[in-house]
């Protein structure tokens, strides 16, 4: 397989918007095609990540409306692609493989949402549509549900008080709004105490409302081209190293669900793929949907040993200047979550930190950086390696 590069990212500033999906891709699609000195015919096919457009805007098939809005030729290939929250992932994925495979020079991939426009109720609804249907959401299991299972699980299994637990949860959400105060393009600029996590108001005991991400609407795209191609087109490029994509179905078949074994596979083919390790990475984006997801992601990547999370956070091992860096942009926590378009803000991030471009919260010598994006409960999980 050829070497892929990213040569070009684009971003939306992430919160609620008013503007519609299409106009908002469109704008981060832009900005990544100037980013890579080409122009709108020069992109040979288009995988965009979106979740629920159709109840959102009433828009299917968003994908060639946006190839036309951005001003792309008739024969360009476009295709929205969909995996709950992992989407733009397993966009930039799939369009990793037409380049790699040599079908294509040059793709553009990334995703857009607008969660916003739903409303909490309706959210509510369509986002377990993500889950089984006959199974969990027919029975009233939500995702803040879920991941507070999880916290209990995690918590008995590892003989962790309960109390501790929560107390180190937060500091998950503190240190992640300590990070979006650096990033003009976060939903949340604000730092938060561990207090204020523990003083808001209850949503699935034991995870309160400072644990969950917020609704966020946004849209994010990244260009790749061969290697060949990307040596004249920037002097800055970033490779794909690995790419990793796992499944797993119902809830009851996963049994362990304090082990997301979904992850577990697609780390571990993007680092047999890379060549590399998790004792490589630099820095990682990952998807703290709550923040009990984000000491289960340390573990399940290989960071930390299992039951070993929280006492890695507690050492400041996943701060910008830590062993790892963990989420320098904020997180889902804090930079916001627009589900379609969320892997690709991950990339965007990545990319941006191993340019060496993103100022205050830049992760000094990063050479190595990882994506992780989950999908559902537990069901679609994917991990890109990027590296210069």
């Amino acid at each position: 397989m050829r070497r892929v590069a990213v040569v070009g990212i684009g971003m939306t500033k992430i919160g609620i918007s008013d503007k519609s999906q299409i106009e908002m891709f469109s704008e981060a699609a832009m900005e990544a095609i100037n980013n890579s000195a080409i122009g709108p015919k020069d992109i040979q096919a288009l995988f965009m990540g979106n979740y629920l457009g159709d109840f959102e805007e009433g828009q299917m098939n968003m994908a060639p409306m946006c190839a036309s809005e951005l001003g792309m030729t008739y024969d360009v290939p476009s295709v929205r692609v969909e995996g709950a929250c992992a989407s733009g992932s397993v966009g930039i994925r799939e369009a990793y493989i037409w380049v790699a495979s040599g079908f294509c020079d040059i793709v553009l991939a990334g995703g857009t949402e607008r969660a916003s426009a739903m409303g909490t109720s309706l959210a509510t609804r369509t986002f377990a549509m993500g889950s089984d249907s006959r199974y969990e959401s027919f029975c009233g299991a939500t995702f803040p549900g879920v991941f507070a299972m999880i916290a209990r699980l995690y918590s008995a299994k590892y003989g962790i008080p309960m109390e501790k637990l929560k107390e180190k949860m937060a500091m998950v959400a503190v240190k992640n709004h300590k990070n979006g105060v650096k990033n003009p393009l976060a939903q949340f600029q604000k730092e938060i105490t561990v207090d204020t996590v523990l003083n808001s108001f209850m949503v699935a005991d034991p995870l309160q409302l400072f644990d969950c991400c917020p609704f966020s609407d946004g849209a994010a795209a990244i260009v790749l081209a061969s290697e060949e191609v990307a040596k004249r087109l920037t002097d800055k490029p970033v490779y794909i190293m690995g790419v990793g994509q796992g499944s797993a179905g119902p809830l009851y078949r996963q049994r362990d669900i304090t082990r997301i074994r979904a992850r577990e596979a697609a780390a571990a083919q993007a680092y047999k793929m890379a060549g590399l390790s998790p004792e490589d990475i630099d820095v990682c984006e990952l998807h703290d949907c709550f923040t009990i997801a984000e000491i289960l992601a340390y573990e399940g990547l290989g960071f930390f040993d299992f039951g070993k999370g929280i006492q890695a956070l507690e050492n400041g091992e996943t701060e910008i200047t830590g062993r790892i860096a963990v989420n320098p942009s904020g997180g889902l926590k804090a930079k916001g979550h627009p589900i379609g378009a969320t892997g690709a803000a991950q990339a965007y991030e990545i990319v941006k930190q191993l340019r060496g471009e993103c100022g205050g919260r830049q992760v000094q010598g990063a050479k190595f950086g990882m994506t992780d994006t989950l999908g559902g409960d537990l069901a679609t999980s994917v991990n890109i390696i990027y590296g210069v």
